[in-house]
Protein backbone atom coordinates (compact mmCIF):
# COMPACT_ATOMS: atom_id res chain seq x y z
CA UNK A 1 0.00 0.00 0.00
CA UNK A 2 1.36 3.37 -0.68
CA UNK A 3 3.26 4.98 2.82
CA UNK A 4 2.94 9.30 2.12
CA UNK A 5 6.53 10.46 3.22
CA UNK A 6 6.41 13.86 5.53
CA UNK A 7 6.41 15.69 8.90
CA UNK A 8 4.16 17.76 10.37
CA UNK A 9 6.07 21.26 10.20
CA UNK A 10 5.06 24.49 12.18
CA UNK A 11 4.22 25.71 9.28
CA UNK A 12 1.42 22.69 8.32
CA UNK A 13 0.48 23.46 12.04
CA UNK A 14 -0.49 26.80 11.96
CA UNK A 15 -2.06 26.21 8.57
CA UNK A 16 -4.01 23.65 10.22
CA UNK A 17 -5.40 25.85 13.29
CA UNK A 18 -6.05 28.56 10.75
CA UNK A 19 -8.31 26.21 8.76
CA UNK A 20 -10.02 24.56 11.87
CA UNK A 21 -10.63 28.09 13.33
CA UNK A 22 -12.20 29.50 9.97
CA UNK A 23 -13.96 25.98 9.75
CA UNK A 24 -15.86 26.20 12.81
CA UNK A 25 -16.82 29.98 12.09
CA UNK A 26 -18.13 29.06 8.97
CA UNK A 27 -20.11 25.61 9.69
CA UNK A 28 -21.92 27.49 12.66
CA UNK A 29 -22.58 31.12 11.36
CA UNK A 30 -26.37 31.29 11.33
CA UNK A 31 -27.09 32.54 7.46
CA UNK A 32 -30.55 33.28 5.85
CA UNK A 33 -30.94 30.55 2.78
CA UNK A 34 -30.47 32.95 0.05
CA UNK A 35 -26.91 33.53 1.26
CA UNK A 36 -25.79 29.87 1.46
CA UNK A 37 -27.18 29.65 -1.77
CA UNK A 38 -25.05 32.72 -2.99
CA UNK A 39 -22.07 31.43 -1.33
CA UNK A 40 -22.30 27.91 -2.60
CA UNK A 41 -22.89 29.87 -6.24
CA UNK A 42 -19.58 31.83 -6.07
CA UNK A 43 -17.71 29.00 -4.95
CA UNK A 44 -18.59 26.86 -7.84
CA UNK A 45 -17.81 29.65 -10.44
CA UNK A 46 -14.53 29.91 -9.16
CA UNK A 47 -14.21 26.80 -8.61
CA UNK A 48 -15.33 25.69 -12.68
CA UNK A 49 -13.32 28.78 -13.90
CA UNK A 50 -10.13 28.83 -12.20
CA UNK A 51 -9.69 24.74 -12.00
CA UNK A 52 -10.19 24.95 -16.18
CA UNK A 53 -7.73 28.11 -16.85
CA UNK A 54 -5.18 26.85 -14.85
CA UNK A 55 -4.79 24.25 -17.39
CA UNK A 56 -4.75 26.87 -20.59
CA UNK A 57 -8.93 27.21 -20.42
CA UNK A 58 -9.21 30.73 -22.14
CA UNK A 59 -12.88 31.85 -20.94
CA UNK A 60 -11.93 34.79 -18.05
CA UNK A 61 -14.38 34.61 -15.42
CA UNK A 62 -16.88 36.59 -16.33
CA UNK A 63 -17.33 34.33 -19.77
CA UNK A 64 -17.22 31.24 -17.45
CA UNK A 65 -20.30 32.80 -14.86
CA UNK A 66 -22.08 33.25 -18.59
CA UNK A 67 -21.72 29.52 -19.66
CA UNK A 68 -22.61 28.23 -16.33
CA UNK A 69 -25.41 30.27 -16.43
CA UNK A 70 -26.40 29.25 -20.37
CA UNK A 71 -25.83 32.29 -21.76
CA UNK A 72 -24.33 32.48 -25.18
CA UNK A 73 -20.26 33.46 -25.35
CA UNK A 74 -18.38 33.69 -28.02
CA UNK A 75 -15.50 31.76 -27.73
CA UNK A 76 -13.30 27.80 -28.60
CA UNK A 77 -16.01 25.34 -28.08
CA UNK A 78 -13.68 23.14 -26.26
CA UNK A 79 -12.84 25.70 -23.65
CA UNK A 80 -16.73 26.00 -23.17
CA UNK A 81 -17.26 22.18 -23.11
CA UNK A 82 -14.18 21.94 -20.82
CA UNK A 83 -16.41 24.63 -18.41
CA UNK A 84 -19.77 23.03 -18.56
CA UNK A 85 -17.79 19.49 -18.08
CA UNK A 86 -16.00 20.78 -14.55
CA UNK A 87 -19.24 21.90 -13.60
CA UNK A 88 -20.65 18.35 -14.31
CA UNK A 89 -17.63 16.87 -12.20
CA UNK A 90 -18.97 19.47 -9.32
CA UNK A 91 -22.15 18.07 -9.11
CA UNK A 92 -20.79 14.34 -9.15
CA UNK A 93 -18.84 14.54 -6.28
CA UNK A 94 -21.32 17.03 -4.42
CA UNK A 95 -23.99 14.26 -5.33
CA UNK A 96 -21.52 11.58 -4.49
CA UNK A 97 -23.47 9.14 -1.42
CA UNK A 98 -22.14 6.80 0.78
CA UNK A 99 -23.56 3.70 1.49
CA UNK A 100 -24.82 2.08 4.95
CA UNK A 101 -22.97 5.46 6.73
CA UNK A 102 -19.83 4.31 4.56
CA UNK A 103 -17.72 5.00 1.72
CA UNK A 104 -15.28 3.05 -0.47
CA UNK A 105 -13.25 5.07 -3.07
CA UNK A 106 -13.35 3.13 -6.41
CA UNK A 107 -11.50 2.54 -9.72
CA UNK A 108 -14.80 3.13 -11.15
CA UNK A 109 -15.68 6.26 -9.33
CA UNK A 110 -12.11 7.79 -10.61
CA UNK A 111 -13.07 6.70 -13.95
CA UNK A 112 -16.87 8.09 -13.35
CA UNK A 113 -14.99 11.80 -12.75
CA UNK A 114 -12.81 11.33 -15.66
CA UNK A 115 -15.51 10.37 -18.53
CA UNK A 116 -17.39 13.42 -16.91
CA UNK A 117 -14.25 15.62 -17.07
CA UNK A 118 -13.73 15.14 -20.91
CA UNK A 119 -16.63 14.19 -22.18
CA UNK A 120 -16.63 15.05 -26.13
CA UNK A 121 -13.53 16.69 -25.59
CA UNK A 122 -11.46 12.97 -26.27
CA UNK A 123 -12.36 10.52 -28.29
CA UNK A 124 -14.89 8.30 -26.26
CA UNK A 125 -12.68 4.96 -26.21
CA UNK A 126 -10.23 7.09 -23.86
CA UNK A 127 -12.65 8.83 -21.51
CA UNK A 128 -12.33 7.10 -18.14
CA UNK A 129 -9.57 4.97 -19.63
CA UNK A 130 -5.89 4.71 -18.02
CA UNK A 131 -3.44 5.79 -20.65
CA UNK A 132 -1.59 3.07 -22.62
CA UNK A 133 1.17 5.08 -23.85
CA UNK A 134 3.83 7.76 -21.90
CA UNK A 135 3.13 11.34 -21.21
CA UNK A 136 4.90 14.54 -19.89
CA UNK A 137 3.61 17.11 -17.69
CA UNK A 138 4.17 20.76 -18.42
CA UNK A 139 3.23 23.84 -16.93
CA UNK A 140 0.48 26.05 -19.11
CA UNK A 141 1.99 29.48 -18.56
CA UNK A 142 5.65 28.31 -19.75
CA UNK A 143 5.26 25.10 -21.67
CA UNK A 144 8.27 23.71 -19.82
CA UNK A 145 7.95 19.72 -18.87
CA UNK A 146 7.39 20.22 -14.84
CA UNK A 147 7.79 15.95 -14.78
CA UNK A 148 7.56 12.67 -16.30
CA UNK A 149 4.83 10.65 -14.49
CA UNK A 150 5.75 6.82 -14.36
CA UNK A 151 4.96 4.50 -17.37
CA UNK A 152 1.94 3.49 -18.92
CA UNK A 153 2.36 -0.69 -17.52
CA UNK A 154 2.93 0.90 -13.91
CA UNK A 155 -0.43 3.45 -13.62
CA UNK A 156 -3.18 0.30 -12.60
CA UNK A 157 -0.83 -0.86 -9.91
CA UNK A 158 -0.16 2.57 -8.56
CA UNK A 159 -3.70 3.50 -8.94
CA UNK A 160 -4.75 -0.13 -6.58
CA UNK A 161 -1.73 1.01 -4.34
CA UNK A 162 -3.62 4.82 -4.01
CA UNK A 163 -6.96 3.75 -3.82
CA UNK A 164 -6.07 1.17 -0.90
CA UNK A 165 -4.52 4.32 0.78
CA UNK A 166 -7.21 6.55 0.48
CA UNK A 167 -9.78 3.89 2.01
CA UNK A 168 -7.79 2.53 5.04
CA UNK A 169 -8.92 5.04 7.51
CA UNK A 170 -8.55 3.00 10.41
CA UNK A 171 -5.38 1.99 10.53
CA UNK A 172 -3.89 6.00 9.26
CA UNK A 173 -3.71 9.18 12.05
CA UNK A 174 -3.41 11.86 9.26
CA UNK A 175 -5.36 14.60 9.35
CA UNK A 176 -8.29 15.00 6.11
CA UNK A 177 -6.60 17.96 5.13
CA UNK A 178 -3.29 16.13 4.44
CA UNK A 179 -4.97 12.94 3.14
CA UNK A 180 -6.75 15.36 0.83
CA UNK A 181 -3.74 17.15 -0.08
CA UNK A 182 -1.58 13.73 -0.63
CA UNK A 183 -4.23 11.95 -2.49
CA UNK A 184 -3.89 15.62 -4.68
CA UNK A 185 -0.05 14.91 -5.31
CA UNK A 186 -0.37 11.51 -5.75
CA UNK A 187 -2.83 11.23 -8.50
CA UNK A 188 -1.09 14.48 -10.53
CA UNK A 189 2.60 12.00 -10.71
CA UNK A 190 0.53 8.96 -11.63
CA UNK A 191 -1.37 11.05 -14.02
CA UNK A 192 -3.11 7.96 -14.93
CA UNK A 193 -5.23 9.28 -18.17
CA UNK A 194 -4.04 10.90 -21.48
CA UNK A 195 -5.54 14.19 -20.51
CA UNK A 196 -7.48 15.98 -17.73
CA UNK A 197 -5.35 14.63 -15.08
CA UNK A 198 -4.96 17.83 -13.11
CA UNK A 199 -9.07 18.42 -13.33
CA UNK A 200 -9.68 14.77 -11.79
CA UNK A 201 -6.88 14.99 -9.00
CA UNK A 202 -8.45 18.34 -8.09
CA UNK A 203 -11.72 17.50 -8.13
CA UNK A 204 -10.82 13.71 -5.96
CA UNK A 205 -8.72 15.99 -3.47
CA UNK A 206 -12.46 18.28 -2.51
CA UNK A 207 -14.40 14.85 -2.91
CA UNK A 208 -12.18 13.70 -0.09
CA UNK A 209 -12.46 16.68 1.79
CA UNK A 210 -16.46 16.57 1.67
CA UNK A 211 -16.69 12.69 2.43
CA UNK A 212 -14.28 13.47 5.61
CA UNK A 213 -16.97 16.11 7.34
CA UNK A 214 -14.51 19.29 6.06
CA UNK A 215 -17.03 20.20 2.92
CA UNK A 216 -17.78 23.74 5.17
CA UNK A 217 -20.52 24.48 3.32
CA UNK A 218 -19.28 24.06 0.51
CA UNK A 219 -18.13 27.33 0.11
CA UNK A 220 -14.67 26.99 -0.66
CA UNK A 221 -12.76 26.92 -3.79
CA UNK A 222 -9.34 26.08 -3.41
CA UNK A 223 -8.55 26.72 -7.25
CA UNK A 224 -8.63 30.41 -7.31
CA UNK A 225 -5.62 29.54 -5.30
CA UNK A 226 -3.61 27.36 -7.39
CA UNK A 227 -4.10 29.53 -10.44
CA UNK A 228 -3.61 32.88 -8.91
CA UNK A 229 0.16 31.62 -9.17
CA UNK A 230 0.33 28.49 -11.50
CA UNK A 231 4.47 28.92 -11.27
CA UNK A 232 4.59 28.28 -7.72
CA UNK A 233 1.75 25.52 -7.99
CA UNK A 234 3.70 23.28 -10.03
CA UNK A 235 7.08 24.44 -7.91
CA UNK A 236 5.23 22.61 -5.12
CA UNK A 237 4.17 19.87 -7.16
CA UNK A 238 7.67 19.12 -8.16
CA UNK A 239 9.56 19.76 -4.82
CA UNK A 240 8.32 16.46 -3.97
CA UNK A 241 9.93 14.99 -6.42
CA UNK A 242 13.25 17.25 -5.38
CA UNK A 243 13.22 15.79 -1.97
CA UNK A 244 12.89 12.01 -2.39
CA UNK A 245 9.60 12.32 -2.65
CA UNK A 246 9.21 13.89 0.88
CA UNK A 247 5.66 16.02 0.47
CA UNK A 248 5.85 17.86 3.13
CA UNK A 249 6.70 21.18 1.24
CA UNK A 250 3.51 20.37 -1.19
CA UNK A 251 1.64 19.91 1.87
CA UNK A 252 2.82 23.12 3.33
CA UNK A 253 1.74 25.04 0.48
CA UNK A 254 -1.73 22.80 -0.21
CA UNK A 255 -2.59 23.90 3.36
CA UNK A 256 -1.56 27.33 3.22
CA UNK A 257 -3.85 27.87 -0.03
CA UNK A 258 -7.12 26.19 1.76
CA UNK A 259 -6.04 28.74 5.14
CA UNK A 260 -6.14 31.98 2.94
CA UNK A 261 -9.47 30.55 1.19
CA UNK A 262 -11.81 29.94 4.26
CA UNK A 263 -9.82 33.01 6.15
CA UNK A 264 -11.98 35.22 3.59
CA UNK A 265 -14.95 33.15 3.76
CA UNK A 266 -15.13 33.19 7.34
CA UNK A 267 -14.55 37.62 7.24
CA UNK A 268 -17.43 37.65 4.98
CA UNK A 269 -19.82 35.22 7.00
CA UNK A 270 -18.79 37.59 10.01
CA UNK A 271 -20.11 40.62 8.04
CA UNK A 272 -23.02 39.07 7.02
CA UNK A 273 -24.23 37.79 10.33
CA UNK A 274 -23.60 40.59 12.13
CA UNK A 275 -24.11 43.21 9.75
CA UNK A 276 -27.23 45.00 12.04
CA UNK A 277 -27.21 48.22 9.69
CA UNK A 278 -27.38 46.53 6.46
CA UNK A 279 -30.04 44.18 7.82
CA UNK A 280 -31.92 47.32 9.05
CA UNK A 281 -31.62 49.40 5.58
CA UNK A 282 -32.91 45.97 4.07
CA UNK A 283 -35.79 46.11 6.13
CA UNK A 284 -35.40 42.76 7.53
CA UNK A 285 -36.26 41.01 4.26
CA UNK A 286 -34.47 38.76 2.48
CA UNK A 287 -32.61 40.32 -0.47
CA UNK A 288 -30.33 38.11 -2.97
CA UNK A 289 -27.09 39.97 -3.06
CA UNK A 290 -24.42 38.73 -5.74
CA UNK A 291 -20.54 38.43 -4.79
CA UNK A 292 -20.17 41.57 -6.44
CA UNK A 293 -22.61 43.59 -4.65
CA UNK A 294 -21.18 42.11 -1.33
CA UNK A 295 -17.82 43.01 -2.91
CA UNK A 296 -18.90 46.47 -3.65
CA UNK A 297 -20.16 47.56 -0.25
CA UNK A 298 -17.00 45.84 1.54
CA UNK A 299 -15.71 48.03 -0.72
CA UNK A 300 -17.44 51.07 0.61
CA UNK A 301 -17.26 50.45 4.03
CA UNK A 302 -13.43 49.96 3.77
CA UNK A 303 -12.40 52.83 1.62
CA UNK A 304 -15.69 55.03 2.33
CA UNK A 305 -16.68 55.52 -1.25
CA UNK A 306 -16.62 54.05 -4.87
CA UNK A 307 -16.27 56.34 -7.56
CA UNK A 308 -15.73 54.67 -12.03
CA UNK A 309 -12.63 55.23 -11.46
CA UNK A 310 -12.21 52.12 -9.21
CA UNK A 311 -14.40 49.92 -11.19
CA UNK A 312 -11.74 48.28 -12.97
CA UNK A 313 -9.26 47.67 -9.80
CA UNK A 314 -12.17 45.95 -8.02
CA UNK A 315 -13.43 44.23 -10.93
CA UNK A 316 -10.51 43.61 -13.54
CA UNK A 317 -12.50 40.92 -16.07
CA UNK A 318 -15.73 43.00 -15.80
CA UNK A 319 -17.58 45.37 -17.76
CA UNK A 320 -18.49 49.25 -16.44
CA UNK A 321 -21.82 48.37 -17.66
CA UNK A 322 -21.98 44.99 -15.62
CA UNK A 323 -21.16 46.65 -12.70
CA UNK A 324 -23.24 49.65 -12.94
CA UNK A 325 -26.08 47.01 -13.33
CA UNK A 326 -24.68 45.78 -9.89
CA UNK A 327 -25.38 49.51 -8.24
CA UNK A 328 -28.46 50.12 -9.24
CA UNK A 329 -29.64 47.26 -7.24
CA UNK A 330 -27.68 48.11 -4.81
CA UNK A 331 -29.40 52.02 -4.89
CA UNK A 332 -32.92 51.13 -5.40
CA UNK A 333 -32.60 49.12 -2.09
CA UNK A 334 -31.56 51.94 -0.27
CA UNK A 335 -28.11 50.55 0.90
CA UNK A 336 -25.76 52.76 -1.19
CA UNK A 337 -26.91 56.50 -2.38
CA UNK A 338 -24.99 58.16 -5.01
CA UNK A 339 -23.59 61.90 -4.42
CA UNK A 340 -23.14 63.81 -7.74
CA UNK A 341 -24.48 62.79 -11.57
CA UNK A 342 -20.93 63.35 -13.12
CA UNK A 343 -18.56 60.32 -13.36
CA UNK A 344 -17.34 62.10 -10.24
CA UNK A 345 -19.78 61.22 -8.68
CA UNK A 346 -19.20 58.81 -5.42
CA UNK A 347 -21.49 56.03 -4.40
CA UNK A 348 -21.32 55.84 -0.20
CA UNK A 349 -23.64 53.67 2.38
CA UNK A 350 -26.68 54.96 2.95
CA UNK A 351 -27.39 56.42 6.33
Amino acid sequence: MYSPKFIISNKILRNIGVIEAAKEIIDHAPLLPYYEKQFRQDALVRTVHFGTHIEGNELDLNQAEKVLAGQDVIARERDIKEVINYRKVMEYITEWKMENGKWKMTEGVLQDIHKITVDKILPADKCGEFRKTQVVVKNSSTGQVSFRPPIAAAVPVQIKELLAFINNLEDQDIHPVLRSGIVHYELVRIHPFIDGNGRVARALSTLILFLEGYDIRKFFSLEEYFDSDSGRYYEALQSVAKNDQDLTKWLEYFTEGLAIELAKIKEKVEKISIDVKLKEKLGGKPMMLTERQLKIIEYIQKIGYLQNQAFEQLFPMVSEDTILNELKVLLQNGIIRKQGVTKGAKYIMSK
